[in-house]
């Protein structure tokens, strides 16, 4: 409890300042990683410059970002990577799934899970994919009371 003291309050309230700013810069690291795989120089590659743009925005320390570009170099730490998982919901609905994961076993069992739990299924690589046009992202921030997907 932080009554007695101003340093107690102070610290819990850093606390929580820095785990959402430390969540925001890991977010924000993986898409340099991301953007960096498909070339390392920001004015040839269009997503790098906006990922870094993005993440100069929110006050990321250059040292990060420069982190972030040499993990994408493959000089450190582990390899993170793009994958798109195709299924049907519930109801035949075709669901495409973008996942950005350094472990792929870990993250199709979880999206099969997912699946399951719901009455949908995984399928094949490009059973999904050919009824999809690319034309924009959606991007939903999470709030501290929205519900997760398996709520």
């Amino acid at each position: 409890m932080s009554g007695h003291s101003k340093w107690a309050t102070t610290k819990r309230k850093k606390w929580a300042v820095d785990a959402k700013r430390s969540a925001i810069f890991t977010k924000l690291a993986n898409l340099i990683t991301i953007a960096a795989r498909e070339g390392g120089d920001p004015a040839m590659n269009f997503k790098l410059r906006l990922a870094i743009d993005k993440a100069k925005s929110a006050s990321m320390p250059k040292e990060n970002i420069d982190r972030a570009l040499r993990r994408a170099q493959g000089r450190q730490g582990s390899e993170i990577e793009e994958v798109i998982y195709e299924g049907y919901g519930p109801g035949g609905v075709a669901i495409l799934i973008l996942c950005l994961t350094d472990n792929h076993q870990r993250a199709i069992s979880e999206i099969r899970a997912v699946f399951n739990r719901f009455g949908g299924s995984l399928a094949e690589a490009g059973s999904v994919s050919y009824l999809f046009e690319k034309k924009g992202q959606i991007i939903i921030s999470q709030t501290e009371n929205s519900k997760t997907v398996e709520q």
